[in-house]
């Protein structure tokens, strides 16, 4: 089986920018990112994750790309472009793919130009439709590094930003690709907020993944790539699990039939066992359905032998389509050098269990472990799923 190494990588999260300061916050359990808007739900003070952060301008050369999510992934673009521009160098700009995730892409500027139109009779000057579309992201960071390998964009909702790292994966096997630009990004806008909350799955206020009073979620926004290439590093691609259960469009499958494939095939392909994965990062939502779900496929995979897990959107939100690649980011800093300590994320919540569900042995705060094998997981409307597994390089200290 082709070694996969995560060779670099990029972040702009609620939490920060730079990756000592994100794994910082991440361990404290510092819900501190979370902030308060009254312009996204009508009559509505809604609790979202947002990038407070500077953010850096979209050159003007690419200003046909121009957009808010754009530019979350330009601040994590620029913290691996030394390692793009030399893998340029060394294999050529057309051995080097991009594949990313997103849900949203640069829908808020296509809000925005509406709102405009509909004042001005006209959109303003600048706007192209082409913002707003699925692979604008993708085609942006193309133009960026100005490189000529396959580039295309992942969208199955929560899970697409996770997925892209086997499409990555087939590109390096494949020998197509000697290195895979992989991640994914998103942005706040009131398609997306307005669309859950029809749903009555936004939550009132902070979100309480597996509390008996979880009453749905807090939407985030943030961005996170990665190079990935053939070969060894200090954190490794270990194991990828796919499945679409389909049960329903927007409900999981009650039994966690889909999630339970999933995280057996990611097993299977690190070919481990369940017990040597040291911590969970659930894809906790804070959903009645999913939770529910989760800690069902959770337990029939595990059983008694659960490692500590933890949901980390109370401290940044569901970034939605940015969701596996920000998750993916957190295991990459847990299991980095910069984590000494070996310590883990709290579960922030109430702490009133749902004794509907199976228990999990949720983190607490300063809990730590001795980490090999993490596992992050994504489940997506339609049954679309993702399970990942990361690990130490065999020359990591």
């Amino acid at each position: 089986m082709t070694k996969i190494a995560i060779s670099h990588m990029g972040l702009c999260t609620p939490l920060g920018q730079e990756q000592k300061q994100v794994l910082t916050r991440l361990i404290q359990g510092d819900t501190g990112a979370m902030l308060h808007r009254d312009n996204l739900i009508p009559e509505s003070n809604t609790l979202v994750g947002e990038v407070s952060e500077p953010l850096p301008q979209i050159p003007a050369s690419l200003s046909k790309f121009e957009s808010r999510n754009n530019q979350l992934l330009l601040s994590a673009a620029k913290q691996i472009t030394g390692a793009v521009m030399q893998a340029c160098k060394q294999y050529g700009p057309q051995r080097i793919g991009i594949v990313l995730g997103t849900s949203t892409s640069g829908i808020a500027t296509g809000e925005d130009a509406l709102a405009h139109n509909a004042k001005h009779n006209s959109f303003p000057n600048g706007y192209h439709y082409s913002q707003q579309e699925l692979g604008n992201s993708s085609d942006f960071l193309k133009a960026l590094f100005n490189i000529s390998g396959p580039c295309y964009t992942v969208s199955t909702a929560c899970s697409s930003s996770a997925k892209v790292f086997s499409s990555a994966r087939r590109l390096l096997e494949a020998d197509l690709c000697d290195m895979v630009i992989v991640g994914g990004s998103d942005s706040l806008c009131k398609l997306t907020l307005n669309g859950f909350n029809s749903l009555e799955s936004v939550s009132k206020g902070h979100c309480q993944p597996f509390s008996a009073n979880r009453d749905g979620i807090n939407i985030g926004e943030g961005a996170a790539l990665f190079t990935l290439e053939r070969g060894e590093a200090e954190i490794m691609l270990a194991g990828i699990g796919e499945s679409s259960d389909a049960h329903h469009i927007s409900a999981p499958h009650p039994e966690g039939r889909g999630a339970v494939s999933a995280i057996k095939a990611a097993l299977d392909d690190a070919q481990i066992p369940p017990q040597a994965i040291s911590y969970i990062n659930l894809h906790g939502t804070a959903t009645r359905k999913n939770d529910a779900m989760e800690s069902r496929a959770l337990t029939q995979v595990f059983g008694e032998q659960t490692p500590p897990c933890s949901s980390t959107k109370p401290l940044v939100g569901h970034t939605l389509g940015a969701a596996g690649a920000i998750e993916a980011a957190f295991c990459y800093l847990l299991l980095s050098s910069l984590n000494t300590e070996q310590r883990l994320p709290p579960q922030i919540w109430d702490q009133d269990s749902d004794l509907d569900d199976p228990s999990l042995p949720l983190v607490n705060k300063n809990q730590t472990a001795e980490l090999h094998y993490l596992m992050s997981n994504s489940f997506a409307f339609g049954g679309s799923n993702a399970s990942l597994i990361f690990c130490r390089g065999k020359d990591s200290k």
